[in-house]
């Protein structure tokens, strides 16, 4: 390991204290040489596989980057659908996503030593002379303390970073004298007014011109803060101490930081998810490693290694005791309550905690980090990307995929401790999924489901800030590098600080005077220096033999996290009872059930009723198991609810411009062809029928026969629209809400009901679409005659749906010209039009049922499904309008939850796309209209947002 001479090994020993701790871990990498050779049969990539990879990489960043500066800057971001810039204030607000936005030019700022390591260094040039003369940080709006933290002054501390090293080596940035990091002293001041609180926790946010107190700031009223939001600061502001001499920034985010510490739950060692900044209460009491926390345990492990002061990886490693004790449960990671940590919080993980595994090769704890990749990328193998959230049984909690570069960073990291070709294939399977699935001629678009394929009009800046950093570095060289990156360490949003802070401008003291321990512990110091051939004992199928058993995780087992009560007993008694085991006419049962505290009740309508308190359990232990038994009958007649509702469809426009990269998730209907049963799905021509509302005999059956039929909801039943437009010839049909501005995104999944009758004779297939998207639609036919769309189950790959065609060398060669595609087209496609692509997507996230909180005393659960009465969850309509049946929190039924060869992904024999960059220049009016942002106000997603979303 390079830089690792003053370091003691991994065999435990103790050592004298480190005066340059930088050189204990430099960026936490081990040195890819010193390990042994990988397992036989991973194959070793070539060096020219690995050049054509990196170089992809560079084409995808520019295809992204240049479509922001062309049609976004100086916008915070770029919606890569309607290819324009995301102006706050100018788009319907997103809540809490938006408080990154600041008018300040963010993606170009996040951008900026991106830049660099992708040896861009006449951009990055540019670049800075732009964030210089254009950017006006004095802008009354209010902004997240820790996403401008992370993103924007992070930015201008990592863009000076390498701007003075570019200026150092005599070729670039000659006439540099600093301006980035005046912007960012200037954002430091800014944001101080935020730690005006008696706790030394800032205020989630702060507004950049008048602060918090003054009348016009409109903030300083909350009293909550996410714990990694006032936990991921010291980096950031420290360098920024260090780099000026100004001690005042490095101060607050050390006092924020001890706060933190002084406030965890002593006997545990845990933090919970959200504190009160004045009283130091925790208002979220469960802990993890994901979402609301993770950035906070990152930047302890890394202020050390930046800053050299012991008091942060003796913290640390106190935190990382707690977490392998209590939250990891391999490959799972589970939240906990801070004070019942042998009592998982949820049955659900959360996409951020891909960050950990990366994290833990710093710690240099690869075993465990192996494992939970592992877990990851299977995940990932089965739905392209890695959901928001997945439950324990690897289904889909939240569908959203915001292009998140967590994993990546995990994979670059452990191919840098292992120098293991497995982690580079893994990076070419993302590289091959971005380029799949979220490529559009605009940039690429977050995903807005995974199971559908369909599209969301955003591309956050950490996209371009952090992925294309970790994949082009997974597949340089050194030679590939006009820098040291191991002289640098990464930020949480992969911003470059100089190691030689470390000794530069110590106005500090070292020892933080609130920290209980006068010496170091040295029981949590195994591991901090990883000797490789404790890591790799001598056995080159080491890391194989890790993963292996959790290649078919996903598809073919179904892990239980094991309770650690159960574990703690040992030998000992078990949980009495689980819910899914659960008889209400067993007497057995009712017995247990009394002893935990737990009563039935028979209501009149036939349902029962569970109610606990846990005062009247036998002891503390049965009430917690009382409290988790609650928990499982609520989740599981919540999953028994959405198993009866049907799943989201897809409908695709294949037509030109679009050729399948625009995927509007539609609402199914229980009658006529089932999609999931047909897997090629329905394509066909849309039209409008006359009368516009289906429900009389079609007036214009020439122009719908053998068309799919467009139609306006209302006014009759679904299944009577379906009737009529089959007698008229159509094969499939849209029903589109008439209701102004609606979208799926803001209102349940929506499910068309039959009338009562027999609907065996419906055998076309019928999907609903919300205003929104169906306007998208409209207005593709009032701008191109002919618009092709596919009614799937799911999102097609476009190498399937062109197959056999004469324009696929487009859709599937990366390397073909837009001009060669255009001319192709001109030959062989008598339905040429020019567009601007546009997409709506749509995904319904649920409301997550509430955890009980610690210190309730009842619990109650009105359980539909449990006998002796059986929810009647088939009513029909009988009113004269269309019926519906709107669908539960999660937007369709959950995936089985263990299902053996469960279909995987089709195998692509194609290369991955990568348009060119598509000449909009004659585009028409843009389609604000249609084409507004999706409101995530979802209560338990903003908690999520508050922290990198």
């Amino acid at each position: 390991m390079s830089g690792a001479a003053g370091c003691r090994g991994g065999g435990g020993e103790r050592g004298p204290r480190w005066r340059r701790p930088w050189k204990l871990l430099a960026l936490g990498l081990l040195s890819a040489s010193s390990v042994l050779a990988a397992a036989p049969g991973a194959g070793a990539m070539s060096k020219e596989e690995k050049r054509r990879l990196g170089n992809q990489v560079l084409e995808m960043f520019d295809h992204a980057y240049s479509n922001y500066m062309d049609h976004a800057y100086p916008a915070d971001e770029l919606m890569p659908l309607t290819c324009r810039g995301r102006v706050r204030g100018q788009e319907p607000s997103r809540g809490d996503v938006d408080d990154a936005l600041g008018k300040f030019s963010l993606t170009l700022i996040d951008t900026l030593d991106t830049l660099v390591v992708l040896n861009k260094t006449k951009e990055f040039e540019e670049a800075v002379k732009k964030v210089i003369k254009d950017v006006n940080l004095d802008n009354d709006i209010v902004v997240s303390v820790f996403e401008t933290n992370i993103r924007v002054l992070g930015g201008l501390l990592g863009g000076h970073s390498v701007a003075i090293m570019l200026k150092d080596k005599g070729e670039y940035m000659q006439w540099y004298n600093g301006e980035l990091l005046h912007m960012a002293k200037e954002l430091g001041y800014k944001l101080l007014p935020a730690f005006n609180t008696t706790s030394g926790l800032p205020y989630p946010r702060v507004n950049l011109k008048f602060g918090v107190r003054h009348p016009e700031a409109r903030t300083g009223t909350e009293t909550d803060t996410c714990t990694a939001c006032a936990g991921t600061l010291i980096l950031e502001f420290a360098a920024l101490s260090r780099f000026t001499g100004t001690s005042i920034f490095e101060e607050y985010a050390r006092k924020a930081l001890d706060f933190i510490w002084e406030k965890r739950q002593r006997s545990s060692n845990l933090v919970g998810v959200t504190i009160n900044i004045h009283t130091g209460d925790w208002v979220r009491k469960d802990s993890g490693v994901g979402a609301g926390i993770d950035s906070y345990y990152e930047y302890l492990l890394k202020a050390y290694v930046l800053l050299g002061d012991d008091s942060f990886l003796e913290r640390f490693n106190t935190h990382y005791d707690a977490i392998m004790k209590y939250i990891s449960q391999p490959p799972l990671l589970l939240d906990v309550h801070i004070h019942k940590p042998m009592l998982n919080a949820r049955t659900w993980m959360d996409s951020l905690l891909a960050f950990f595994p990366g994290l833990q090769v710093l710690k240099g704890d690869i075993r465990p980090a192996i494992e939970t990749h592992e877990m990851l990328y299977q995940v990932i193998k089965k739905h392209n990307f890695l959901p928001e959230a997945f439950t324990t049984d690897f289904r889909v909690h939240w569908a959203q995929h915001p292009l998140r570069p967590e994993f990546a960073e995990s994979t670059y990291f452990l191919y840098k401790a292992t120098g293991d070709p497995y982690y580079l294939e893994v990076g070419k399977t993302l590289i091959e999924n971005l380029n799949k699935y979220a490529r559009v001629p605009c940039g690429f678009a977050a995903m807005k489901d995974v199971r559908t394929g369909s599209h969301e009009d955003r591309m956050d800046s950490f996209f371009l800030a952090e992925m294309f950093k970790y994949l082009y570095l997974l597949f340089a060289d050194k030679e590939d590098m006009i820098f040291d990156i191991e002289d640098y360490i990464f930020t949480t949003e992969a911003h470059l600080l100089p190691l030689w802070l470390s000794t530069t401008n110590q106005t500090i003291s070292k020892k933080n005077t609130t920290t209980e321990y006068t010496e170091l512990d040295d029981s949590n110091f195994d591991w901090t220096c990883p000797n490789t051939q404790i890591l790799f004992p001598n056995d080159p199928m080491f890391a194989q033999s890790i993963r292996e058993p959790l290649k078919n995780v996903v598809d073919k087992s179904c892990p239980r996290s094991i309770s650690r009560a159960e574990e703690s007993l040992g030998t000992g008694p078990k949980p009495p009872l689980r819910a899914r085991d659960f008889m209400a006419s067993n007497p057995e049962h009712l017995e247990i059930l009394k002893k935990m505290g737990v009563s039935l009740i028979h209501l009149k309508d036939g349902r029962v009723q569970l109610v606990q308190h846990a005062v009247q359990a036998a002891s503390s232990l049965d009430a917690e198991d009382g409290l988790r038994f609650m928990q499982e009958m609520i989740e599981l007649s919540s999953q028994q609810q959405k198993e009866q509702q049907l799943p989201p469809r897809a409908v695709q426009i294949v037509s030109h411009p679009f050729f399948g990269r625009v995927v509007l998730t539609a609402g199914p209907a229980q009658f006529g062809m089932d999609l999931s049963k047909h897997k090629s799905g329905t394509r066909g021509f849309v039209a409008t029928i006359k009368p516009y509302n289906g429900c009389s005999e079609i007036t214009n059956p020439e122009a719908v026969k053998e068309k799919i039929a467009l139609m306006q909801r209302g006014q009759c039943m679904f299944a009577e629209k379906a009737r009529n437009i089959q007698k008229a010839g159509a094969i499939g049909g849209i029903v589109i809400d008439d209701n102004e501005g609606s979208s799926s995104d803001t209102a349940p999944l929506f499910q068309m009901a039959g009338d009562g009758k027999n609907t065996d004779d419906i055998t076309i297939p019928m999907l609903f679409l919300f205003n929104k998207e169906g306007n998208i639609i409209l207005d593709a036919i009032r701008e191109y005659e002919a618009v092709e769309v596919l009614l799937s189950d799911k999102a097609k790959d476009r190498a399937t749906i062109f197959k056999g065609k004469t324009i696929p060398n487009y859709i599937i060669d990366s390397n073909l010209e837009m001009e060669n595609m255009d001319q192709k087209l001109s030959e062989n496609d008598s339905h040429k039009q020019n567009s601007e692509e546009a997409s709506s997507a749509s995904q319904d996230v649920g409301a997550v049922s509430e955890e009980p909180e610690e210190g309730e005393s009842s619990d109650v659960s009105d359980l539909d499904s449990l006998p002796p009465a059986q929810a009647d969850t088939d009513s029909v309509s009988t009113s004269d309008q269309d019926s519906s049946i709107p669908g539960p929190g999660e937007a369709g039924a959950p995936e089985p939850a263990c299902t053996q060869g469960d279909e995987q992904p089709q195998e692509q024999q194609t290369e991955t796309e990568s348009d060119s960059k598509v000449n909009w220049d004659n585009k028409v009016q843009p389609m604000e209209s249609i084409l507004a942002d999706w409101n995530e106000d979802i209560e338990a997603f903003e908690m999520m947002e508050k922290d990198e979303l």
